[in-house]
């Protein structure tokens, strides 16, 4: 038996061990304001309900490992003690991970994200038009556990007004779990979908991804490519160069696909976003924004 000793092993180490055995974890997509009206948006896993009368619900944005550094939501509650928090599904879980991004304070990573602000009845912060479940709190309390880095910082939340998408109420007027869709935190880059299972997404944390907001709008309003699409292309680091979109383009078996369709334009977009999106479905991020860019008018 493998025996785990927190003052015996580094930070990092109890961290990881502790993610990768409890769980799944439900994820807090929280939104909030700063007193300037800066908006945050970004995912925390350590999150539960604790109570429903008053209805409670704790989550913990901890003091950055590497250096105890405060994130910005916890900045922006200390400022403005309201919050929402929404409720993430399968359909968002991209777009989701792309606005753990750690951008710089006062980047809206609503915009970055591809999501979509909803103004609020009861708080200041907006909610997640595309969250099937979006709910309204007040802060009650911040309790900080430590000044180190990784320390907690339970953030005691008292649901104001909860949203619920009517399409996700099942026939005996409750939640129906396998239309919510919901997905939740696992160890290391994995998740899990309540109705399905297991599923891996890169974490964020080495580079800046691109955001939904700098893809061409062509691309932003696709028919076809979803929201999950969307926070892929999003994630990527950087365009392809000129160069690069001219060697992909010159493959044979891309040379005729895009021949066989170039006299019509309106044909030749929607083949390629399909084309895009099945591409994406095998996690070919770089080849999807290299077929897209091809056709992208410079």
């Amino acid at each position: 038996m493998l025996k785990v000793i927190p003052s015996q092993v580094k930070v990092s180490e109890i961290h990881q061990y502790m993610l990768d055995s409890i769980a799944p974890r439900p994820i807090a997509f929280v939104s909030t304001i700063d007193k300037d009206g800066h908006v945050n948006l970004s995912p925390f896993s350590f999150f539960n309900a604790f109570g429903a009368n008053p209805p409670i619900l704790i989550f913990s944005p901890a003091l950055r490992g590497r250096d105890g550094a405060t994130k910005n939501t916890l900045d922006n509650i200390k400022e403005v003690k309201e919050c929402v928090i929404n409720i993430v599904n399968y359909n968002m879980v991209q777009q989701m991970s792309l606005a753990s991004t750690e951008y710089p304070k006062g980047v809206n990573e609503f915009v970055k994200a591809g999501l979509t602000e909803e103004k609020s009845e009861m708080v200041t912060p907006p909610r997640v038009k595309e969250a099937p479940v979006q709910i309204e709190c007040i802060v009650k309390d911040v309790i900080s556990t430590g000044d180190k880095g990784g320390a907690a910082q339970l953030v005691i939340c008292e649901i104001a007004i909860m949203h619920i998408n009517e399409e996700v109420i099942g026939d005996n007027g409750r939640i129906d779990p396998i239309k919510i869709d919901q997905v939740a935190r696992m160890g290391g880059n994995w998740y899990t979908r309540a109705i399905k299972g297991l599923f891996d997404i890169p974490k964020p944390l080495t580079k800046l991804g691109i955001g939904v907001d700098q893809l061409p709008a062509s691309i932003k309003n696709s028919s076809i490519l979803t929201g999950n699409d969307l926070g892929m292309l999003g994630n990527s680091d950087r365009f392809p160069t000129q160069e690069e979109i001219s060697e992909f383009k010159n493959g044979e078996e891309v040379k005729r696909f895009l021949h066989a369709l170039e006299a019509d334009s309106e044909n030749l977009t929607t083949a390629v976003h399909i084309a895009a999106h099945n591409l994406l479905s095998e996690n070919k991020i770089n080849d999807a924004l290299l077929i897209l860019m091809s056709i992208e008018k410079k």
